[in-house]
C-alpha cells in the first residue's frame, strides 16, 4: 500500500500540469476526469491521461486516475481508456454502494487477467461525499480491492444542505465516520481539500487537525500545498524518538512481568503503546526510519 500523505489532483486534460506534478515528489498524483475536467473535454482528458501513464516518468509518485461517478454515463469509457496503461489505482468519486465498487473491480480484474498482471495489483480508492455514502460506509469499506476512503467535504455539505465554514463543524460527523470506518477495515483515510490554496497558515492548521483525528493523508489541489501537507502527516523527529522509547521501555517492562508503568511522568499502558507503534509505522511510510 502506497503512503498517501498528499494526494494531488491534476486536471486530466492539462498535459503541462501533469508534467509539473511529476517534478514535485508528491506521494500520489491523481489525474482527474471528473470535476477537474469540463464536460466538453472528457474525451481529450482520457487520451491525455493514457498518454501520461504510458510515457511520463512518475518516479516514486503513485499514479492514479479519477473516473467520473458511476451512473454519470462517462465512467465506462473513462476506465476502459486508462486501464490498459496500468495505473497504480483508480479513484471513484461519489460512491454510495458496494455494488458501484464491484462494477469497477470486475473490469479491473478482467484487465489484470488479460494482461498477465498480478491480481489486485491495481487498487481502488473511493470518494465518500454524500449522505448515502456516509450511512453505507460499513458495506463500502469492506471491498477487498479497496485501499482508501477519501472524504469530499464540499460535495457532502452541498448534499445535506450545509454551509461550509472554516471550523468545519458542519462536516465533523461525516469526517469522523470516514476515519472510523477506514481504521476498522485497515484502509487509508484521506482528508478533505482545503480550497484556498494561497492561505498556507490555515492549510497547516486544517492538515494538523486531520492528522490528529487519525487521517493518514489529505487531498490537495495546488503544488504549493504539497510541502505543508506532507509535513503535517509526517511524524516529527521528537515524536519518533518518543515513540521508540515507549515501544522499547514497554517491551523491557513486559519481559520483567510489569504491566502499566511510568515514563516521563506519564502512565504507559497498551493504548499508548499502540499509538506509538502507529507513529513509527507512519514514519516508516514517509521514509523517516
Amino acid at each position: 500500500m502506497h503512503s498517501r500523505r498528499a494526494l494531488l489532483y491534476m486536471p486530466g486534460d492539462d498535459w503541462n500540469k501533469i508534467n509539473k506534478a511529476i517534478t514535485l515528489n508528491v506521494d500520489s498524483i491523481c489525474m482527474d476526469m471528473e470535476d477537474g475536467t469540463a464536460l466538453n473535454r472528457k474525451t481529450y482528458a482520457r487520451a491525455t491521461i493514457a498518454k501520461a501513464l504510458s510515457e511520463l516518468p512518475f518516479g516514486k509518485s503513485e499514479k492514479l486516475a479519477r473516473i467520473n461517478a458511476v451512473g454519470s454515463g462517462f465512467e465506462k469509457d473513462d476506465i476502459e481508456m486508462v486501464l490498459p496503461c496500468q495505473p497504480d489505482g483508480i479513484v471513484i468519486p461519489k460512491i454510495e454502494t458496494l455494488a458501484q465498487i464491484q462494477w469497477a473491480s470486475e473490469i479491473i480484474e478482467t484487465a489484470e487477467l488479460s494482461n498477465g498482471w498480478a491480481l489486485n495489483s491495481i487498487r481502488i480508492l473511493v470518494g465518500v461525499e454524500t449522505a448515502k455514502g456516509i450511512i453505507n460506509l460499513k458495506e463500502i469499506a469492506s471491498h477487498p480491492r479497496l485501499d482508501g476512503l477519501i472524504f469530499g467535504a464540499e460535495d457532502f455539505a452541498a448534499n445535506i444542505g450545509a454551509t461550509r465554514s472554516r471550523a468545519a463543524w458542519e462536516v465533523m460527523y461525516a469526517r469522523s465516520a470516514v476515519v472510523t470506518h477506514a481504521a476498522a477495515f485497515d484502509l487509508q483515510a484521506i482528508d478533505m481539500v482545503f480550497i484556498d490554496f494561497r492561505d498556507t497558515l490555515n492549510l497547516k492548521i486544517e492538515a494538523a487537525m486531520g492528522a490528529a483525528m487519525g487521517f493518514t493523508g489529505k487531498q490537495i489541489i495546488h503544488p504549493s500545498q504539497v510541502g505543508p501537507v506532507q509535513e503535517a502527516f509526517t511524524p516529527s523527529e521528537q515524536d519518533i524518538t518518543y515513540a521508540k522509547r515507549v515501544v522499547e521501555t514497554f517491551e523491557a517492562h513486559q519481559a520483567e512481568g510489569t504491566g502499566a508503568y511510568e515514563l516521563d511522568g506519564k502512565m504507559i499502558d497498551m493504548p499508548l503503546v499502540k499509538n506509538a507503534q502507529k507513529v513509527l509505522e507512519r514514519a516508516k511510510a514517509a521514509g523517516k526510519n
